[in-house]
């Protein structure tokens, strides 16, 4: 038979070819392609996080489930007490019902064992110690005896051991028995000792089983050197038996009381939050301005007390509502009707003032001077009498924001240029701080500059002489101005009053600026107008500072201001410079 072999030649020409090299694996990654272990990596991170947004999500659901659900927290805070409640009270019952059951078998065990060493006693007293034959003989039929006696501990193996010396002999009635007796109980019935143990000891089929093994020593006539021990082995799977039992009866006891417990305390507490809950979202809706929700009455108990209560008040605080609404609103159309009303007499006499004031170098001193002062004082009545229709105007929810972007320093360089010959009068400084960049805030620069005119008017009057300091700041949402002098300053009780209508510091001080007393008052409802604050600081021979914060968007919501409320260099009255 011939080989054929095959030619690394070309067939049509005979020229040789070089191998073809088998392609190998690549060892790195090619160009786009991403090593498996790392997408791993990124697909077990993404899926950690979404764990754990998950996780974070779940537990603030359920914190504010429980802080919401009087109904949950006592359901749950009853299951946790009637739980723990029934554990512990079915524990101590288990193991009272334990150490009695076990307690009976121990007793009916150690009887029977003493029944049987006397008989073993009877069996062993004439032993051939010195015949092995003999003694084997004598141990298997005492054990054989002991077997078929019985007793009332039910069911035994029964061990006997001769020793003598370091001679050891033994008959069993099941050979599994002597390996699994303890060494203590060894040693302490060889001491002559009467004990017992519990102990596992391998059934016929191998399986360990619970058994109570007790000892005890046979009393012989053989010499000195020798004992004769008897073990007694009874199983104890009939009580385990029992015992899992009576566990399982306790186990599903104690969930079904405890449910029940849960239950009643859920349903109890159902029926007293369902009414608290309905007075609660009636209190709602009444603070919502339903002035005629009132609660259904049922029966005479306790909720329906409070029903009762809730009605009454609805009924007061309508009644009171109505009346201040009222009153508000009289109050309103007087001071708007006679806002209007003295108008145009106003106009009148302030034009026939302003003749007389034009004339006063024609008449006697006391004369013109007395035209100066009517003219003064119509000009502070022309005032008072724009700001209470001003004031009008808020109360009657008419007032108009006419908002435009405004840059926030030519505000302030207007206002502090009308105020300039008034601090000259008061021998005072103005002084403006402002960012090198421009701050362009959506505001109604009327509104704005009249809330800064008050500001700065107040602290060139209470600023005793001393620099009044003006500070425009920005972040990112909100512009700040601050109105700070060094004057006499504001307690804390003054700070709170300090924007009510007419209300003045002290009284008895007489105003150097003039003006109606609503200044602040109208300053306070222009900033809430823009969505705005306006605070105070003061103390006592420190000055006070005033701090308008407005949103750089109309509508927006503040959060922080820009520039804090206490001024940061603060020199305390009495410090040293």
């Amino acid at each position: 038979m011939s080989t054929v072999s095959t030619s690394s030649g070309s067939p049509a020409t005979g020229a040789p070819v070089p191998p073809v090299a088998a392609p190998q694996p690549s060892a790195e990654p090619g160009p786009g392609r991403r090593p498996r272990t790392t997408r791993l990596r990124r697909r077990l991170r993404r899926a950690r996080r979404r764990a754990l947004v998950t996780s974070v999500r779940l537990g603030r659901r359920a914190l504010h489930l429980w802080r919401s659900s009087l109904q949950l927290r006592v359901g749950a805070i009853t299951m946790l007490v009637a739980g723990l409640l029934v554990v512990v009270v079915s524990l101590v019952l288990f193991r009272q019902i334990s150490d009695q059951l076990l307690g009976a078998k121990r007793q009916a065990a150690v009887d029977q064992a003493l029944r049987g060493v006397q008989y073993a006693q009877s069996e062993v007293s004439g032993i051939a110690t010195g015949d092995a034959a003999s003694i084997r003989t004598t141990l298997t039929r005492t054990v054989a005896g002991l077997q078929s006696r019985g007793g009332s501990a039910g069911d035994f193996d029964v061990v006997m051991v001769y020793r003598s010396g370091d001679d050891e002999r033994s008959a069993v009635s099941r050979s599994e028995v002597y390996p699994a007796l303890p060494g203590d109980l060894h040693a302490e019935v060889a001491d002559g000792a009467q004990a017992y143990r519990y102990a596992l000891v391998p059934d016929a089929a191998g399986e360990e089983v619970p058994t109570l093994l007790v000892g005890a020593p046979v009393p012989t006539d053989a010499r000195s050197g020798e004992s004769v021990q008897v073990y007694f082995a009874f199983p104890l799977d009939q009580e385990q038996e029992s015992l899992e039992g009576i566990r399982s009866t306790v186990v599903v006891t104690c969930a079904v009381l405890t449910l029940f417990v849960a239950g009643i305390g859920v349903l109890v507490t159902r029926l007293v939050v369902d009414p608290v809950r309905r007075a609660a979202g009636g209190a709602q809706r009444l603070a919502e301005g339903h002035l005629e929700e009132r609660l259904v009455v049922r029966g005479e108990d306790d909720l329906a007390r409070l029903a009762s209560s809730f009605n009454a008040m609805a009924d007061s605080l309508q009644k009171q509502i109505t009346q201040l609404e009222a009153l508000s609103q009289l109050q309103q159309r007087f001071t708007s009707d006679v806002s209007h009303e003295l108008r145009t007499p106003l106009t009148t006499v302030q034009m026939a003032a302003d003749v007389l004031h034009e004339a006063r170098a024609d008449f006697d001193p006391a004369v013109a001077r007395s035209a100066e002062l009517l003219c003064e004082e119509l000009d502070r009545f022309e005032v008072l009498l724009s700001d209470l229709l001003e004031i009008s105007r808020y109360d009657a929810g008419a007032a108009v924001l006419d908002a435009e972007p405004q840059e926030l320093r030519g505000l302030v360089d207007r206002v502090v240029g009308g105020m300039t010959a008034l601090a000259a009068r008061h021998a005072c400084e103005l002084v403006v701080s402002a960012p090198g960049a421009p701050v362009v805030a959506e505001v109604d620069g009327r509104r704005v500059e009249r809330v800064l005119r008050n500001l700065v008017g107040n602290a060139i009057e209470h600023g005793t002489g001393q620099p009044v300091e003006i500070t425009l700041a920005a972040n990112r949402t909100a512009a700040a101005i601050t109105v700070r002098d060094h004057g006499v300053g504001l307690s804390t009780a003054d700070a709170q009053h300090v924007f009510d209508r007419f209300w003045r510091a002290d009284p008895s001080r007489v105003r150097t600026v003039g003006g109606s007393g609503l200044g602040l008052s109208i300053s306070l409802e222009d900033a809430r107008l823009h969505g705005g604050w306006l605070q105070v600081w003061g103390m006592p021979g420190a000055g006070a500072q005033f701090r308008l914060t407005l949103p750089l968007e109309g509508g927006a919501d503040l959060i922080s201001s820009p520039l804090p409320l206490r001024p940061v260099n603060l020199r305390l009255p009495g410090s040293e410079s």
